[in-house]
């Protein structure tokens, strides 16, 4: 049992096509499942005025440091354990614990969102141009990325020093307007949609490159964990006046 890993366990890009594509097609399928699911529990929450109110008092000062560490926290375990793992257990494990983090941190803002822009009824999501049109933009950009690897197969692994010192500057960014107390405006929600469509092309890279053929759950934790970002911060810009 412990000598077969060789077997199950091949690196994708060693595969032949069909295997290939069937990965592709198990991974994008578990991306879209996840995206069903974030819709699912953040309706759940927004019907939970308890747990909204929270989430909004968490948005106050320095409270919002303790959710984003929180966050990044939940996301750090999430992906080590479904990127490290071929427990098929353990990697739907994370990918749920992760969907529930994004739905409790997005919960601010899809509540203001929808209270904000005349949307009228908090529980219901989508009934919300601006929700729409920043879904609507997020996917298409997700998929006309994800559609340039794909068919480039271009190995975009160099992106990954640029992404993390990317995100360092980020985090230090946010941290910094907390303490001096300024808006770090369009500019950097443009920015940050730039480094969100990094993180696309690179997490479809390791997909081509760098997964092993028992991980495509990790796979889609990775692109959905990118979909996300790049869905945050176009709704930041959609949502100013």
């Amino acid at each position: 049992m412990e000598n077969n890993t060789s077997t199950p366990f091949q690196p994708l890009i060693a595969v032949d096509e069909d295997t290939r594509v069937a990965f592709y097609k198990r991974t994008y399928t578990h991306v879209a499942l996840a995206v069903g699911l974030f819709i699912i529990v953040e309706a759940l929450f927004l019907r939970i005025q308890p747990l909204v109110d929270f989430a909004l008092s968490m948005t106050q000062g320095w409270y919002w440091l303790i959710m984003l560490g929180g966050f990044m926290l939940a996301t750090n375990y999430a992906q080590s354990l479904a990127h490290k793992s071929h427990d098929r257990t353990q990697q739907y494990l994370a990918l749920l614990l992760y969907v529930v983090a994004e739905a409790f941190i997005f919960l601010p803002m899809i509540w203001m969102a929808i209270a904000y822009s005349g949307g009228g009824d908090t529980n219901n999501i989508f009934d919300n141009s601006i929700i729409n049109q920043a879904a609507v933009m997020t996917l298409a950009l997700f998929i006309g990325l994800s559609a340039i690897v794909l068919v480039t197969k271009k190995d975009f692994s160099f992106l990954r020093n640029i992404l993390t010192v990317g995100f360092f500057i980020a985090i230090g960014l946010i941290i910094a307007g907390m303490i001096f107390g300024f808006n770090l405006g369009l500019a950097f929600s443009g920015a940050m949609v730039v480094l969100a469509s990094g993180s696309i092309l690179y997490q479809t890279s390791n997909l081509v490159h760098k997964y092993s053929t028992d991980q495509h759950v990790g796979a889609s934790l990775g692109l959905f964990a990118s979909l996300m970002l790049l869905f945050w911060y176009l709704l930041s810009i959609f949502g100013r006046d």
